[in-house]
């Protein structure tokens, strides 16, 4: 082995150590890609490193992202979405050799998660587990295939998991995984155990709290304002959703035999737009209060002193995340042009500040697409307001969006301009069969933005097939985009 080799190992192995004895909670990043315009990986890793930021989750094993964090310092996890690409220990090798044998120096590639919830098919299809075993097979090889490589002690295999794995309760010690995956879970936590690889739980607090009616809405903030006060046995008391839902989990893997196992919360955030309740002022409340709350270390009721590790999501929102959920797309700190949307402190010290800015970044014109206003054929209107839906992003104009207050005129206009710039502003995009004009006037309204889209950069779109990378939302299916469109279509028809 030579010199530079041997140096750049020794780094890696204190990196480990000091990655192990963290003794501050830990703040790190989701970084998705599903965007028109997707910063170059250059700009993330600088703005990561403003911003204090050493962990980020990717959802991708693209070669040219990779070498941007190269000799970054920031500690990586990579994402295998789409499982099928791997079934043999050969191809589990293979792809070892092809992903992480060229970045294993000069990166620092901690975990590897696999698939999305893929627990999650047994709980809505009356236990079939094919799944999960499927996963949990997958995990073990790949495991077994990093270790092969004298990569096991660096990188750790992993499953996702939503927080509905475990039984709904009312308080965290009433907690356990459900009754239908507690074959897999078991073998799953075997596993974990064996290779010292964390347990993966990822919270929705926006969607948890409006499912659970029971809770204050105030109970998803760290800010000790809830009127919902849990009290737990051994004196637990729990006033926001993060100590409750982490606990939550604490017991379910006592009760699972792994009363010791690391649990790290690869999700958590605040949308901004397309729900009711996100919007720009709650997200930062929200972040202001849990942020430090993490960083402080003091841990949980269960587990007290003992530091969290959470995954921001996500760094910038992307607009072309499929239809599932109008909100999926505004989860970002930052809009896909990389400008924050509010105050941040990413260190966890609660101070009153933005995030640093990305750096190089170009707007284009100061000009928008707007409805011609011509109305004398609303079935026309009609249909090429629910193309352009469905080609751009309109979640914006959703029940409690910021842009949902339009009239008919200007959700149209909304519409159009969404997609004339998702085409980069290109004059043609702005036809709608003689119904949409450019303007240099902003249409803005309120709390409304009329977006206007930042100079085209990095356009590579990877082969999602063959690598197993998170899609890159191109040709909407419309048998998902429908149901959306329908409900925007019945708002569009009131005005």
């Amino acid at each position: 082995m030579g010199f530079m080799k041997m140096v750049r190992v020794a780094c890696l192995l204190l990196a480990v150590i000091l990655f192990a004895m963290r003794s501050e909670g830990s703040i790190g990043m989701n970084w998705g890609r599903q965007s028109a315009q997707r910063l170059i990986p250059s700009t993330v890793v600088d703005l990561l490193l403003q911003n204090g930021i050493g962990d980020v989750r990717i959802y991708t094993s693209q070669p040219d992202i990779l070498e941007a964090f190269a000799g970054s310092g920031i500690n990586i996890t990579l994402q295998i979405m789409f499982l099928n690409i791997i079934n043999s220990a050969q191809q589990a090798r293979d792809w070892v050799g092809q992903k992480i044998d060229p970045f294993y120096y000069s990166t620092n590639i901690r975990r590897i998660f696999l698939g999305n919830h893929e627990f999650k098919p047994a709980l809505t299809t009356g236990g079939n587990t094919s799944s999960a075993e499927a996963a949990v097979d997958l995990m073990e090889l790949m495991q077994s295939a990093l270790n092969n490589a004298s990569y096991g002690d660096q990188i750790k295999v992993t499953l996702p998991h939503p927080d509905f794995v475990v039984t709904n309760v009312t308080r965290p010690s009433d907690a356990e995984f459900r009754s239908e995956i507690k074959e897999p879970m078991a073998r799953h936590l075997s596993l974990l155990r064996q290779s010292k690889a964390p347990f993966v739980a990822e919270f929705f607090p926006i969607e948890y709290i409006k499912f659970h009616p029971w809770l204050d809405f105030s109970f998803a903030f760290a800010d000790n304002k809830s009127k919902t006060v849990i009290r737990d046995i051994n004196g637990a008391v729990y006033t926001n959703i993060l100590d409750y839902l982490y606990d939550c989990f604490v017991w379910a893997l006592r009760k699972a035999g792994a009363p010791d196992q690391e649990i790290v919360v690869s999700q958590i955030g605040w949308p901004t737009d397309g729900y009711e309740g996100a919007d720009i002022a709650t997200a930062e409340r929200f972040y202001k209060y849990l942020l430090p709350h993490v960083a402080s270390g003091r841990g949980t009721p269960m587990r007290p002193g003992k530091p969290i590790e959470i995954f921001v999501h996500c760094l910038t929102d992307e607009p072309k995340n499929p239809f599932s959920y109008p909100f999926a797309r505004h989860w970002g700190i930052y809009r896909s042009n990389g400008e924050p949307k509010f105050k941040i402190d990413l260190s966890g010290q609660g101070r009153d500040i933005y995030p640093a800015r990305a750096k190089g970044i170009m707007r284009m014109p100061q000009r928008w697409c707007v409805f011609n206003g011509d109305t004398r054929d609303e079935i026309k209107v009609k249909a090429q307001f629910d193309d352009a839906c469905l080609r751009a992003d309109c979640t914006s104009l959703s029940p409690g969006g910021s842009c949902s207050q339009l009239d008919y005129n200007k959700n149209v206009s909304y519409a159009f301009n969404m997609y004339f710039q998702s085409m980069f502003q290109n004059e043609t995009s702005c036809g709608f069969d003689g119904l949409g004009e450019v303007v240099p006037t902003d249409p803005s309204e309120g709390s409304c933005v009329f977006p206007v889209e930042v100079v085209r950069g990095q356009q590579i779109n990877f082969d999602t097939a063959a690598a197993g990378e998170r899609l890159y939302y191109v040709h909407p299916n419309k048998c998902v985009a429908m149901p959306f469109i329908f409900a925007l279509s019945l708002i569009f028809l009131l005005f």
